[in-house]
């Protein structure tokens, strides 16, 4: 008993007691007073943000952009369509690492360095609480392969939208163009709230030049959403404006045709509405596919394009910039008869050359023996090199350059496309403001003949061919023939836009020409009578030009053609116009390094107008419905 006395201590236990309650509720009021501190911290200081936050939890705006709007030929064949896709989108908030889901996103979708470029480049424009496509146009595969694995990939989603699709592929690319992803550039030129949600833009052709009609104007849509950020239920939808539909002044049929009018040759095809100046066929060659730059081209097809040494990404039409050849020469002849320097009757002697006072160099004509004695209706369609040698020498260069000028001839149309050169129309203020030189008379002799410095367009030559054809009338150029409106789905047609009329002094004077270009084709001596006048139910005029690439040396014999390097050959062009009286269609023809203007680029001239013949555009608006 007195051992356990000794060994119970009351007043020690009382003491451990009394302590251990004391630092148990000093560590309770510690706590407390933290969850306080937290409570009053959440409730009081944060209490905007969380408030904020809870409601984003509950409701989300989401955008919704346009359908953009189709594009049609004018017998409302579909130029350009709107496909169902997916994307797959990423929500930045709701992704706590985005390099690493992108990385684990790569092991079942292919992500390529462009996509990851893009996304992160708009993911640094837009608000992180909306969606940013990681990837466009996913296929069925994809879809299924993400299915499966959504669960490990929080704040990442599929979303059905639509995709572009040109059903003419190659054929009408340079045309109608194409749509790519949106960058920081392409912004630049627009306005940036039209574009939220948006992924496309117009990047060349109609597409391009049409961006604002065929954009429309985006909507937004309120919907609740879980903590997840999947949407439960809508609550207030601004519904957006789909784009306008555009209906082309191109015939999609006489587009093809003058496409395989071309074959294998690389070159130009541009056929105008003398009436109106619609474009009915405008084909470069060689083309792409315009659906390969939709959804990001890859670097592998970039690559190719770009270094293929044909230049399919060069348009031809509106960007190639070639001499003109003799097919200028109807227009010199109007500039002899207008400034009296020459009669249409006055025959003229070729020899095959002529040669300046003071000089020995020979100015040779396309055919070395000679055409002899020639007036202005044979020397155009014999096409007479030294005739017009000695009509140069009367007019001189300022006569030249003016009436070039007066037919559009190194000047842009104004065509509504977008990148159109503008050629050279040589004169004394141009060579001595380029090159600080004067002028010399053996040049005056080379732009006669549509060589020398003298450059234009394949879209020049038709608008050229086009104001012969309307005796002096004209109208520029254009592409849009009408617009649907997506609201109430009215249509409007565009107007015209004439030029101003070119009167000569004498109105007689275009049939004069006229007629010489009728017997290219119509007179057995002509130079395109054995390529594009046989068979024929109907009245042509048109002219044959050949531009030279290289010089040949002073006596040097022109070599067979067979002989000569294909870079080396001269580019093949012709123009034409039919039916002489109330014609309907003009077109430019180039071929480049074709060689013969009347045996290469003649029959695909001929070609075209006898498909515009066969079955003429039908001249209603619209047919298509828009969607």
């Amino acid at each position: 008993m007195a051992a356990d006395n000794a060994i119970k201590n009351h007043a020690a236990e009382r003491s451990m007691f009394l302590l251990r309650t004391a630092v148990a509720g000093a560590v309770i009021a510690v706590l407390v007073g933290v969850l306080l501190f937290r409570v009053s911290y959440l409730q009081v200081l944060r209490h905007g943000y969380y408030e904020t936050r809870s409601q984003d939890n509950r409701m989300r705006v989401q955008v919704m952009p346009p359908v953009r709007g189709l594009i049609y030929d004018r017998n409302g064949v579909i130029l350009a369509d709107n496909l169902p896709a997916y994307r797959l989108e990423i929500v930045p908030e709701q992704v706590e690492d985005l390099s690493a889901t992108l990385d684990r996103l790569a092991n079942i979708i292919e992500i390529r360095d462009a996509d990851r470029d893009r996304f992160h480049e708009r993911v640094a424009k837009t608000p992180r609480f909306r969606g940013v496509p990681i990837r466009l146009n996913l296929s069925q595969r994809e879809v299924a392969r993400f299915e499966v694995n959504r669960g490990d990939f929080p704040g990442v989603e599929i979303r059905a939208g639509l995709t572009r699709h040109y059903p003419l592929g190659a054929v009408a690319a340079h045309l109608v163009g194409y749509v790519g992803g949106i960058t920081v550039q392409d912004l630049r030129r627009v306005d940036e709230k039209r574009y939220r949600g948006s992924n496309h833009i117009g990047k060349s052709g109609v597409e391009y030049s049409y961006e604002s009609r065929l954009h429309g104007e985006p909507g937004s849509r309120v919907v609740e959403t879980n903590a997840s950020g999947r949407a439960l239920r809508e609550l207030e939808m601004n519904r957006p404006t789909a784009g306008e539909s555009l209906y082309l002044t191109i015939d999609a049929r006489l587009q093809k045709a003058a496409f395989d009018a071309l074959g294998d040759q690389d070159g130009a095809v541009v056929a105008m509405d003398p009436n109106t100046g619609g474009l009915l066929a405008l084909v470069s060659k060689p083309s792409y596919d315009p659906d390969l730059f939709v959804d990001g081209i890859s670097h592998i097809n970039y690559k190719r394009l770009i270094t293929d040494p044909h230049k399919p990404l060069f348009n031809r039409a509106l960007q190639g910039q070639y001499p003109p050849g003799s097919t200028v020469k109807p227009v010199m002849a109007l500039a002899g008869l207008e400034t009296d320097q020459i009669e249409a009757d006055k025959q003229v002697w070729c020899p095959g050359f002529i040669t300046l006072p003071g000089s020995n160099h020979r100015y040779r004509d396309w055919k070395r023996s000679g055409h002899g004695w020639v007036d202005m209706p044979e020397a155009i369609f014999r096409s007479s090199d030294v005739y017009f040698y000695k009509l140069g020498l009367k007019l001189g260069i300022d006569n030249i350059h003016r009436y070039g000028e007066l037919f559009g001839l190194g000047a842009r149309t104004g065509v509504d496309l977008p990148r159109e050169n503008s050629g050279i129309m040589p004169s004394r203020a141009w060579k001595n403001g380029t090159r600080n030189q004067p002028w010399y008379p053996g040049e005056t002799l080379n732009t006669i003949i549509g060589q020398g410095f003298m450059t234009t367009t394949p879209l020049q030559l038709a608008q050229m061919t086009s104001r012969i054809a309307g005796r002096g009338d004209g109208y520029k150029p254009h592409v849009l023939r009408a617009w649907k409106n997506p609201v109430d789905g009215s249509v409007t047609s565009s107007t015209p836009t004439p030029l101003r009329p070119i009167q000569l002094n004498d109105p007689a004077h275009w049939q004069v020409v006229i007629k010489g270009m009728e017997e290219v084709i119509g007179n057995p001596r002509g130079t395109a009578y054995h390529y594009v006048g046989q068979n024929l139910d109907y009245t042509i005029a048109g002219k044959s030009g050949s531009a030279q690439v290289t010089k040949l040396a002073q006596n040097e014999a022109a070599p067979d053609l067979e002989d000569v390097e294909h870079q080396f050959r001269d580019h093949a062009l012709f123009v034409a116009f039919a039916p002489i009286e109330n014609p309907e269609i003009a077109v430019a023809v180039l071929v480049e390094h074709g060689g013969g203007g009347s045996s290469v680029a003649g029959p695909v001239a001929r070609q075209v107008i006898d498909a515009f013949r066969a079955q003429p555009p039908v001249l209603q608006a619209s047919t298509g419905s828009g969607r």
